[in-house]
């Protein structure tokens, strides 16, 4: 494979700057096509080009890096976000798997960024995760609908509704969902923990995670037991009781 064919789309013109010097001098396997200062010119270029990545800045006068992606007829590029601002973006971005960078930016993450990237366009794979979140993007105030979980072959997307319990396994974490077998994901639960919505999912144990919608019954005890609707019973530590209890006030 060839070098990875980029634009990238970003008001400021001190960080268009940055990002092209960092890529000339640490990303070889990206060449970058055309630098473009707003939405209209960055539709233009990625019709004109149809770039492998597109590098897209989220906040933008007269509208939003999302904004962009949902004018683009078919999205057959990977995209890596640039953001100066940590905020509800950076959940949904998360949710989907998609990447991104923060500014001000560090050389590292970009190359870290970009070298998955090429691996990804060497297997072929597609860009579903930008999809799942353009579509959590849309439910605005709401939490994000879907999740996009990496597994050994490849992905799942799961309703974030579908998720009963999370279960610690080592540094893996296993979803037990509504449907279907249980799905092992290469990233620790305080990961998850950290991602999913605390309105709904609550840490009762160093080992569980629970979507709260599901539980059926708990059992009084030091900590208790909670008994989900897949009939598992799982144990409440002492410490975390009083933060599960809360939820149901």
């Amino acid at each position: 494979m060839g070098k990875l064919k980029a634009i990238l789309v970003d008001d400021e013109e001190d960080s268009r700057q940055i990002l092209s010097n960092y890529l000339k001098k640490y990303c070889p396997d990206v060449s970058l096509l055309e630098e473009c200062k707003n939405i209209e010119l960055g539709l233009k270029a990625i019709e004109k080009h149809r770039p492998d990545l597109v590098f897209l800045d989220i906040e933008m006068p007269y509208g939003t890096g999302f904004d962009l992606l949902e004018k683009v007829k078919e999205i057959t590029f990977e995209t890596v976000f640039v953001t100066a601002y940590d905020n509800y973006a950076i959940q949904a971005l998360n949710m989907s798997a998609a990447y991104y960078l923060l500014k001000p930016l560090d050389i590292d993450e970009l190359v870290s960024a970009v070298e998955k990237i090429k691996l990804e366009r060497e297997k072929d794979s597609d860009s579903f995760h930008v999809q799942v979140l353009l579509d959590n993007i849309k439910q605005e105030n709401e939490r994000p609908k879907k999740i996009m979980l990496p597994t050994f072959e490849g992905f799942e997307i799961v309703p974030i509704d579908n998720i009963i319990y999370c279960e610690a396994d080592d540094n893996f974490t296993k979803f037990h969902l509504t449907e279907g077998k249980p799905l092992l994901i290469s990233k620790t639960l305080k990961h998850f923990e950290d991602m999913l919505p605390s309105s709904k999912f609550v840490r009762i144990h160093r080992s569980s995670l629970i979507n709260t919608d599901y539980v059926v019954r708990y059992t009084k005890g030091k900590g208790g037991y909670v008994t989900m609707e897949n009939n598992v019973e799982l144990e409440v530590s002492p410490k975390k009781k009083p933060q599960f209890l809360e939820v149901f006030k």
